[in-house]
């Protein structure tokens, strides 16, 4: 085959790809995602994300609620990332916001429960209780690694006590009539993404999403000054201008290397429960672009799981790094964070990973027929 036909067909993979990319998920995912994010880093006070997901917060309390957060959330790595950069930009510290940065796609409540009903119970099962503590964990080291180190959080939290940041909404008052407006309008916005990402009926889906879509609408007109209108709508566009070129990019490009992955020779690597097979897999997940619940007929059938050609080990690899990350959210990551801090946080989901894989089918053993 000539070259230029090679490069042609990746082209149009990659071409392909993103289209797809663009019609499943702008819509339902990355515009309603772009809103929640700017009503964080406009409306909230820095006291109220910080009581959370600061640096001084009960680790029961930040960890126990960024660890969870996916199971409200029914998100993909590149839908997690607005939300991550607005609690980042908020002065959240860095273990709690990596922490629901991996937890918002990992822990995908519905994703858990067709992992259960078409993969095996067992295997449902360990996914939930590894994302869990995996969220927990990875969050916990990325604190130890850089918090110390790093004076932003100290710093944000002082300025929150004597400050009130442009454009925040004083939460714990009222302004006409509303208490807790901001908390209010943040509610309504993961309404339309919940409903708009729901498997509901059609028309009921959309009667839902538009009911939401003109309840925000309604609280922000009556209840917001227009400056707080205004700092909303240019951090939602300042977050969406930088993160969505990435994404396209990133995308294009999985889908350009998708061509290219030689489905069959990795096929026979995941035959059995060891490092080499596991930490393939967690390669293989954290490179390739997964949307919510496709990671489920990527192992059972794409990689033999449903066959017994892959075994569990490497099975639960791939289901733990491949929702949390893709080559377009490390993009993004990387530009919200860092290379040093994006780099060991993405090192840190591919090792524990591939050492969760190995002890869980070392537990449960070789599943091949």
């Amino acid at each position: 085959m000539a070259i230029e036909t090679v490069l042609m067909a990746a082209l149009n993979e990659g071409l392909q790809t993103l289209l797809e990319y663009l019609s499943a998920h702008v819509l339902t995912c990355l515009v309603p995602a772009f809103f929640i994010a700017g009503a964080i880093a406009a409306l909230l006070h820095k006291e109220t994300v910080l009581k959370y997901f600061g640096k001084d917060a009960p680790k029961w309390i930040c960890y126990g609620v960024a660890a969870t957060s996916g199971t409200i959330l029914a998100v993909c790595s590149c839908t997690i990332l607005p939300m991550f950069a607005g609690i980042e930009k908020k002065g959240a510290g860095i273990g709690p916001a990596t922490a629901f940065l991996f937890s918002g796609p990992a822990i995908n409540l519905l994703a858990i429960v067709l992992t259960a009903r078409v993969l095996g119970l067992d295997l449902g099962i360990a996914r939930a209780v590894a994302a869990v503590l995996m969220a927990v964990v990875i969050g916990l080291i990325m604190s130890a690694i850089f918090e110390r180190s790093s004076p932003k959080c100290e710093a944000v939290q002082k300025a929150a006590a004597v400050t009130t940041p442009t454009g925040a909404s004083e939460d714990s008052g009222e302004l006409g009539g509303m208490k807790h407006k901001s908390i209010v309008l943040l509610a309504l916005l993961i309404g339309v993404l919940l409903s708009a990402t729901s498997s509901l009926q059609f028309v009921l889906k959309w009667t839902v999403v538009a009911a939401f879509v003109l309840a925000s609408a309604f609280v922000l007109r009556r209840y917001f000054s227009e400056d707080e209108r205004s700092t909303f709508f240019n951090e939602t566009w300042d977050l969406a201008k930088k993160i969505f070129p990435l994404l396209l990019i990133g995308t294009f490009i999985t889908g350009v290397i998708g061509y290219f992955l030689p489905v069959d020779l990795i096929r026979s690597v995941f035959g059995s429960n060891g490092f080499v097979a596991c930490f393939v897999a967690s390669i293989v997940g954290a490179l390739l672009y997964m949307p919510t619940l496709l990671e489920v007929p990527i192992v059972g059938t794409l990689f033999g799981y449903s066959a017994g050609v892959m075994a569990p080990g490497p099975a639960l690899a791939l289901l733990l790094s491949g929702p949390s990350l893709s080559l377009p959210s490390m993009i993004v990551i990387t530009r919200v964070i860092g290379p040093k801090k994006a780099g060991a946080y993405i090192c840190l989901v591919v090792i524990v990973s591939t050492l969760v894989g190995m002890l869980y089918g070392a537990v449960v053993g070789y599943r091949i027929m």
